[in-house]
């Protein structure tokens, strides 16, 4: 009650954002529409003393990491609260993106952190189609309308182009990180080579700022009667009880692949 009585203070309230699992646009990832709400409650309820970033996330799409990101930062300094990351099992590619939203990155000694680069990958199905006597029959208007079909011979002009593409979305994410991490990164080491750190390591080149876990380090800074409140996607009710059938679309497949990728299970 007291936080009712005039000129009596409240105890701190620390706002924490859970952003856990692969960045997508659609109900199973990460995006900036399904955050959005949530992004802007923690830093406009209770006028909190800082937002928390509790970070478990693998990556995947870059535009949706940008928009959450700049979202993110555009609240914090519009209402000038500090933003503290804490890494769970992994902020790696999209992940660490999001991770550079806020002001501190502080990590658990076997977090993973990094993979700074841009990845596409696909099938070749021309010689299985060719093998069973399939023709494949494509008709476009627009000569790049077929751009990597998987079904036709790899085009080596479609190579070129899609390194294009992915060396601007590489080029804007590095400027990202080097526009939030500034002088605490390593100048020696080689940080966008797609790479990959764990606990101490991403600290020693400058990619997180300490080893510690959110609860003990907020109450740490901003006292021991600081209250938490949580914001977090909520799963549909098929996925709560257990019945959701997204684990056998594609979608799931791609998931659990940027999972895989750094040794993690979903």
């Amino acid at each position: 009650m007291k936080r009712f009585i005039p000129f009596v203070a409240s105890d701190p309230v620390v706002a924490v954002l859970r952003l856990n699992g692969a960045i997508a646009s659609g109900p199973r990832g990460l995006s900036d529409a399904g955050l959005a709400p949530l992004i802007e409650k923690a830093f406009r309820r209770g006028k909190p003393a800082a937002v928390a970033l509790s970070i478990n996330s693998p990556g995947g799409s870059p535009a949706q990491s940008s928009l959450i990101a700049a979202r993110i930062r555009r609240l914090a300094e519009e209402k000038n609260i500090p933003v503290v990351a804490f890494v769970e099992d992994v902020a790696a590619s999209g992940g660490y993106w999001l991770a550079c939203a806020a002001d501190e990155i502080i990590v658990d000694q076997t977090s993973i952190l990094g993979s700074i680069g841009v990845i596409s990958a696909s099938f070749g199905l021309h010689e299985f189609l060719g093998r069973h006597g399939i023709e494949r029959r494509v008709h476009t208007a627009g000569g790049s309308k077929s751009f990597l079909d998987p079904f036709r011979p790899e085009n080596p002009d479609d190579v070129a182009r899609l390194k294009r593409l992915q060396s601007a979305i590489h080029d804007s994410f590095i400027a990202h990180v080097k526009s939030r991490r500034g002088e605490k990164l390593d100048a020696q080491a080689d940080l966008f080579t797609g790479d990959i750190w764990v606990g101490q390591g991403a600290i020693d080149v400058g990619l997180a700022d300490g080893i510690g876990h959110l609860v003990p380090v907020m109450k740490q800074r901003f006292g021991a009667k600081t209250r938490f409140v949580s914001y977090g996607q909520k799963k549909g009710l098929l996925a709560r009880v257990g019945m959701s059938l997204a684990a056998d679309t594609l979608g799931h497949v791609e998931e659990s692949a940027l999972w895989a990728r750094y040794g993690l299970q979903r």
